[in-house]
């Protein structure tokens, strides 16, 4: 299969994700730009980010104008994250591949695991500033070191914590992941290596489309039945990049 092929199937199963989910495609992302289209780790948490934010983004579009999202509550949560996720950033070319590598295949696997734990049950809660701080925080960090959105961390976390229904959560997560990947995207600018925009162009397309049917799909099956879809497929790629950087 050539490049490009690999490309726009990799961003249709990227942007589903992302469409049905509200997170997980930048954790796919990463593994298909390296394994699959040969990007170095470092310039493939880059690329993930154009990718994760140009698919946030217009997938939050459509939850706004559904009304599915909750605008203060993730503007608060993102603005949280803007510093760790600009100083991750900036610091994210210096890691040695390997950490790089090791530390993608640990979040991918707590990905996993998350999207495996029922959520508790949405309803008022209380709020508690510190732990939507630490969670905004967090969340930005993770997004500018790996090049991840983080929906799978800001969806159980406005929930459970929040207290939003998951789907206000989902397109909520979108609106943060959209913002964290800019910021992360801005401090990584001349540092991400040779993006290769002519696989990144249409994988991150795909993606958009890929979005568009990832609503659909969520409309049509369980939420609980597509997170184990995406849990075991997570899982899998957590392995192999655990083995690639053993052997």
């Amino acid at each position: 299969m050539s490049p490009l092929a690999l490309a726009l199937a990799a961003g249709a199963v990227v942007g589903l994700a992302l469409g049905a989910l509200g997170g997980g495609g930048g954790v796919l992302a990463v593994p298909a730009l390296v394994y699959l289209l040969g990007f170095t780790p470092a310039a493939a948490t880059t690329a993930a980010l154009v990718i994760v934010a140009a698919t946030s983004a217009t997938a939050l579009y459509a939850h706004a104008r559904d009304g599915g999202l909750a605008w203060r509550t993730g503007a608060l949560f993102a603005a949280a994250g803007v510093v760790p996720a600009f100083l991750a950033g900036t610091g994210a070319a210096r890691l040695p591949e390997a950490v790089l590598t090791a530390a993608f295949a640990a979040v991918a696997a707590l990905a996993a695991l998350r999207m495996l734990r029922p959520s508790a049950a949405s309803g008022p809660a209380r709020v508690r500033p510190g732990e939507v701080a630490a969670a905004g925080a967090g969340l930005g960090a993770v997004t500018g070191l790996l090049g991840v959105g983080g929906g799978f961390l800001a969806v159980p976390a406005l929930v459970n914590v929040l207290g939003l229904r998951m789907r206000q959560a989902v397109g909520t997560s979108l609106l943060v992941i959209t913002a964290n990947s800019l910021v992360a995207l801005t401090a990584r600018t001349g540092t991400g290596g040779d993006l290769r925009w002519e696989l990144v162009a249409p994988f991150a397309g795909a993606a958009i489309l890929g979005a568009w049917d990832g609503r659909r799909l969520a409309a049509r099956l369980s939420g609980a039945r597509l997170q184990k879809i995406f849990a075991v497929l997570l899982l899998t790629v957590a392995a192999f990049m655990f083995a690639d950087v053993i052997v």
